[in-house]
């Protein structure tokens, strides 16, 4: 089948079930794996030349709702009526669904099927060992600085930071996405702050500024030391990687429990 994934985390999916090679175009941002970087570029995930999709005469298109305003071009996948499934997992269970669901579309349900077991095995050999750890810290997430944006109960990272033997630190919250601000934040007092801002790079997360914020010179987090840049893609992107960024911080802390993994 000829295939074109327009997200980044529809683009991991395919390659987590090792099919690649039925990709024949993908959205501007799809930086992983490096098998792809050659493949045709179709315009940034909010804006798809849908021009270009046509020409590519794809079997099916891995269309996305992970991000607000990608409707437009669910829209004209639907105006063009160019065959495509719409992915828009909110937790590890959805995206191990969207890979039996991907499997099925582009007609390998074996690799989709395969791919979903070996994800769920991985969440559960994590799982076991967070269970075993009884001080659970507090984590500070934040997906954007100003105006800031942490994840809520119903999000995959307040289930990541479960299963690693730590606590969101707005896990409370009923909410997928939570819109607060650097008072609030510190008012909690995190153990521990994830820096993990949407579309940027780590290189480009000056941690000094974080720093400086009013009154967070007095956090724990701060006065210790224990701030992480983390790579966004492991953390913001719906996607089976999300394992891989589970384990990186797991190690960073609890190395001990974690060391073997």
């Amino acid at each position: 089948m000829r295939v074109i994934s327009i997200c980044p985390s529809n683009t991991e999916l395919i390659a987590y079930m090792n099919r690649t090679d039925c990709l024949v175009g993908i959205d501007d941002y799809s930086d992983w794996p490096e098998s792809i970087h050659e493949l045709p570029r179709l315009g940034p995930d909010l804006s798809i030349n849908m021009d270009l999709v046509e020409e590519l005469r794809p079997d099916m298109v891995l269309a996305s709702l992970s991000v607000p305003g990608m409707e437009k071009n669910i829209a004209e996948l639907e105006k063009r009526r160019i065959p495509h499934i719409v992915l828009n997992p909110q937790s590890l269970e959805d995206i191990e669904k969207d890979l039996i669901t991907t499997g099925k579309a582009i007609n390998d349900p074996a690799a989709g099927l395969q791919a979903a077991i070996q994800f769920r095995s991985k969440i559960e050999e994590i799982r076991e060992i967070g269970l075993t750890i009884q001080a659970k810290p507090t984590l500070y997430w934040e997906w954007w600085p100003k105006p800031v944006f942490t994840p809520g109960k119903h999000n995959w990272l307040t289930e990541i930071s479960e299963m690693i033997g730590a606590k969101n630190l707005f896990q409370e919250v009923e909410l997928a996405s939570v819109q607060t601000d650097w008072v609030d934040v510190s008012s909690r007092n995190p153990d521990f702050i994830c820096l993990a801002w949407v579309g940027v790079r780590q290189e480009k997360v000056n941690m000094e500024i974080v720093k400086k914020r009013p009154g967070w010179d007095q956090l724990d987090a701060v006065q210790q030391n224990q701030i992480f840049i983390l790579e966004e893609a492991l953390y913001c992107r719906p996607s089976p990687r999300l394992v891989d960024g589970a384990i990186q911080l797991a190690k960073l802390l609890h190395s001990k429990e974690f060391a073997h993994i």
